[in-house]
């Protein structure tokens, strides 16, 4: 003991360097650990999924996502589903995951997704996920529910790059069943006020897609350009699509671009809805073709909704009106007594049918302050036959309920309560979409630098806090078919005015039409839309930071 005594009383400033150094080791090493939980979470009732699933239920553990995983399918037409979950995991790990289609059940370590066996409550767009320490599943009755139930893998995927492939990801445990509120749960771009590309209009289902949404509404057509061609009629894209608001060169989508976009969305399970504005919202049509015009005023001067200055169109009767860059609305019509006008609305409208799969045409029918009211009537009687004879259904704004609409139509409800409960009572279904509420093209306060604020002045938590089903008196939930939030494209030009208008405020209109109203809170919600900021950094998303809502960095 001795010796011992003295080799430590000579050697303690050693075993001092010695103790510290092993104290810093242990120290890195529960710091790393740390870390590493933080990037390997276990309860899956707290993750920031939008929308919010119907039922989740945590087992508090973890399945390890490797490199070494696999995402098998259950059939080879589920391969476009297995590799866009693929492209997604690269996205955020920098894992690079094969998808094969199986017959049975894969091994421990993997992905599955397969069709059947799905409870039936969850429909054709619903899914259950179940997540074990083995493996992650998700069991659908339609291609579309798998797709969603892919969404929600892809929102509990760590937003941490790998290193290395060796690195593994953890995702927790459990069980989520879900499925949607409401069937409609859309959106609409306006590219006719300022044109979007094929691009940018892929981009916006893409971000669309992330929530669930399963519809795209495009305004193609509106006094300041024409966006789709008509063959029959070409100088309506030719002409009527060369310019938008404040000027500029406009464009319009060829026939195959179209088709391009539809295909595209599709392959998200979202329908295009495609709206030609009649019978008003019609300049570039009118500049495109003098013989549709009948003689209206046309404004020189002044803004939105307000009073202008009027002019004579040059040329008057049967002569074309001047292209328009402005905002003001409800000035031009087309006239009910010219024979011109139903063989262009019958060609328009047959060509547009030809080249959209999907059940839906929408004709506007908004804001017709120069078509007489007769008239007006008597325009939506007659395009309700003519989008039926081509085989769709008949979509148009609240002001068709004038009309002799029934169950064959559909109104989208956007100011005035009194149209969207004509509508509702003369049986037609509605899809809901109130100005104050959900048309994201309005300012989120005075200082923001996008959008305008004739509705309302709309905060990330005024487009959370409604419920569609009590939003006007006297219309059940049955009646309503679902809910959509409008992008006018007044004061927007590029992807980056897009996404800044969108979000945040998409992601919570798309849980309102998602999940149920019983379950959803602000104070809730704001907390999982705070978390998912690295979410939408990740993606490249240009989203407002609100200060209404603490944004995790």
């Amino acid at each position: 003991m001795s010796i011992l005594h003295s080799y430590l009383k000579n050697n303690k400033h050693q075993f001092v360097s010695f103790g510290k150094s092993i104290l810093f080791v242990l120290l890195s090493l529960l710091i790393l650990q740390s870390c590493k939980q933080a990037e390997l979470p276990t309860d899956l009732a707290i993750q920031s999924i939008i929308p919010k699933p119907v039922s989740v239920v945590a087992s508090g553990k973890r399945f390890s996502l490797t490199s070494n995983a696999k995402i098998f399918v259950g059939s080879p037409e589920l391969m476009g589903i297995g590799n866009y979950l693929s492209t997604e995991f690269n996205k955020m790990t920098s894992l690079s995951l094969v998808t094969e289609p199986t017959s049975e059940a894969p091994g421990n370590g993997n992905i599955y997704l397969v069709l059947g066996n799905a409870d039936a409550k969850v429909g054709a767009e619903g899914y259950e996920l179940e997540i074990t320490e083995e493996m992650i599943t998700v069991k659908a009755n339609e291609p579309a529910g798998l797709y969603m139930g892919v969404q929600t893998i892809i929102q509990l995927i760590p937003n941490v790059k790998a290193k290395s492939q060796n690195d593994s990801y953890g995702i927790p445990t459990g069980t989520i069943i879900d499925y949607p509120t409401y069937a409609w749960r859309g959106s609409m771009l306006d590219v006719a006020r300022h044109f979007f590309s094929v691009e940018d209009v892929k981009r916006y289902i893409d971000l669309i897609s992330y929530y669930k949404m399963n519809i795209l509404h495009l305004h193609l057509s509106d006094d300041q350009g024409w966006r789709i061609e008509i063959k029959s009629w070409p100088n309506l894209a030719l002409h009527g699509g060369k310019t938008q608001v404040g000027g500029g060169t406009g464009g319009y989508y060829t026939q195959e671009q179209y088709k391009d976009i539809v295909a595209y969305a599709a392959s998200k399970y979202i329908t295009i809805v495609p709206e030609i504005d009649l019978p008003g919202h019609i300049n570039s049509a009118l500049a495109s073709y003098g013989e549709l015009n009948g003689g209206i005023k046309f404004p020189i001067e002044g803004g939105y909704n307000s009073p202008t200055k009027t002019t004579e169109v040059l040329g008057g009767k049967n002569k074309p009106t001047q292209l328009y860059t402005g905002i003001e609305v409800g000035w031009s019509t087309l006239y009910f007594d010219k024979p011109e006008t139903f063989k262009f609305v019958n060609d328009v409208i047959r060509e547009l049918s030809e080249i959209t799969p999907g059940p839906y045409v929408h004709i506007g029918g908004d804001e017709a302050h120069a078509t007489k009211k007769e008239d007006y009537i008597k325009f939506i009687n007659r395009f309700t036959e003519i989008v039926k004879a081509n085989g769709k259904k008949m979509i148009g704004w609240e002001e068709i309920a004038q009309a002799n609409i029934d169950g064959n139509a559909i109104a989208q409800h956007w100011d005035k309560p009194t149209y969207a409960q004509m509508a509702a009572d003369k049986g037609a279904q509605i899809i809901m979409s109130p100005s104050k509420r959900v048309y994201i093209d309005m300012q989120y306060d005075s200082t923001s630098k996008l959008g305008l604020h004739w509705a309302a002045y709309i905060e990330v938590d005024d487009a959370y806090n409604w419920d569609p089903a009590t939003q006007v008196e006297g219309i059940s939930r049955e009646q309503i078919l679902g809910v959509e939030t409008p992008l006018w494209s007044e004061t927007i030009s590029t992807m980056d005015d897009i996404e800044y208008l969108l979000f945040p405020r998409m992601p919570g209109i798309a849980e309102i039409a998602w999940s149920p109203a019983e379950g959803r809170t602000w104070e809730e919600y704001k907390v999982r839309l705070g978390n998912h900021a690295p979410f939408m950094r990740t993606r490249g998303i240009d989203f407002y930071p609100s200060a209404r809502v603490n944004w995790a960095k």
